[in-house]
């Protein structure tokens, strides 16, 4: 019994210095049950703080936006702007692809031939921007419908050489080199007179032939080329001036402007006169470029129908003598200004231009002794003889 009771005090004791052992670990477990409260205060401050912490943080933060907002308003804009530029860089994209599916604006570019056509109904001084860009069509056009409108205004022009038969014509021509024509009809009278044919001019004397062509100018070279034609035509042609223009520039002193003149006037054959007065107004007209008068014949003649040639050349010069001069021209008088791409080049003002006029445009006599019926019914005066007045 005793034994048992002190094997029971010894197991009790043993047990009371193992639960002495154990009772600081777990004392540790149960602690946790007791100490809960001051950790939730703990807790609790430590969340208070961290509150505390992010409202600091969020005012801060709020304080920052404010004042980003306060700059931004320039840098808003700006990314407005970029978008807006991004949304046209992605429009033309559809603008190109409509362009693509729809190519009708190719079609409106040849539209302007139209306008080009109707060039004669433009006011003068817009019409000099025309010829720069104007088509073939468009300057054959324009070109025939001045030949027309100097028709009207020169309805009797005509050869403004006085002569009676080719070998007269083909003399005078030849003569009104480096002179008028006016002149020469002052002074083939005399010469006519006394060497009426082709045989009677090969055997006169120099000197006789160049004091009666005095007048003209050049009278020395003159004479050898007048004499030397009518030796020509004897020898080769028997006295009769040739109708083709291959033998016609055989002959001294004729070229093919000389040619031209004898066909169309003494033949009914068509030809272009390029001389200087011609040449001057073709350029002026932008009908050509070219200054080698053969180059300028064949580029007019090729806007024109063969049998307008000779006519055209009468109106050209015609105008070239009256209105558009070479110095000054009378623009403001002129009737087909609004054709004219040298318009405004001589005088514009009408009153002023008037005063420019010449022969009969201007009440003067014309250059012919004896001209057409239809000159002097149109009012034209004949041209007073050598020495008159």
């Amino acid at each position: 019994m005793g034994e048992q009771v002190s094997d029971g005090g010894r197991k009790t004791a043993k047990a009371a210095r193992t639960a002495a052992a154990a009772g600081p670990a777990s004392a540790k477990k149960a602690a946790p049950a007791r100490k809960t409260p001051a950790k939730k205060a703990t807790a609790e401050k430590a969340t208070a703080e961290k509150a505390a912490e992010k409202k600091a943080t969020a005012k801060k933060s709020a304080g920052k936006k404010a004042a980003a907002d306060k700059a931004a308003p320039a840098r808003k804009p700006a990314a407005k702007k970029a978008s807006a530029r991004s949304a046209k860089k992605a429009a033309p994209a559809k603008s190109s692809a409509a362009l693509k599916k729809a190519p009708a604006p190719r079609k409106q570019v040849v539209a302007p031939k139209k306008a080009t056509a109707s060039v004669p109904a433009a006011p003068a001084k817009t019409v000099a921007a025309h010829p720069q860009g104007e088509s073939r069509t468009a300057l054959v056009r324009r070109a025939r419908r001045i030949n027309r409108e100097l028709a009207e205004v020169y309805p009797y022009a005509h050869p403004e050489l006085d002569f009676e038969n080719p070998f007269q014509l083909v003399v005078a021509t030849v003569l009104s080199a480096q002179t008028t024509d006016l002149r020469v009809n002052q002074t083939t009278p005399a010469l006519f007179a006394k060497y009426p044919a082709p045989e009677d001019l090969a055997a006169a004397d120099p000197e006789e032939v160049e004091e009666i062509l005095r007048p003209t100018g050049f009278f020395r070279a003159k004479t050898k080329s007048v004499i030397g034609l009518s030796k020509a035509l004897v020898e080769q042609f028997g006295g009769e001036v040739p109708g083709r223009l291959e033998d016609l520039v055989k002959l001294p002193g004729v070229g093919r402007k000389t040619a031209f003149v004898v066909l169309g006037n003494a033949f009914g054959r068509p030809g272009i006169t390029v001389d200087t007065h011609f040449q001057r107004l073709v350029r002026r007209w932008k009908w050509t470029d070219e200054t080698d008068p053969d180059k300028i014949e064949a580029a007019v003649g090729a806007l024109f129908p063969k049998s307008d040639w000779t006519d055209l050349s009468h109106h050209v010069i015609w105008h070239g003598r009256r209105i558009c001069h070479a110095r000054k021209p009378a623009c403001g008088a002129c009737p087909i200004a609004p054709l004219c791409p040298a318009y405004g080049e001589g005088e514009t003002d009408p009153e002023k231009a008037k005063k420019l006029l010449k022969y009969e445009k201007a009440g003067q006599p014309g250059q012919r002794l004896k001209p057409p019926q239809a000159y002097l019914d149109a009012g034209g005066r004949p041209a007073p003889p050598l020495g008159a007045g």
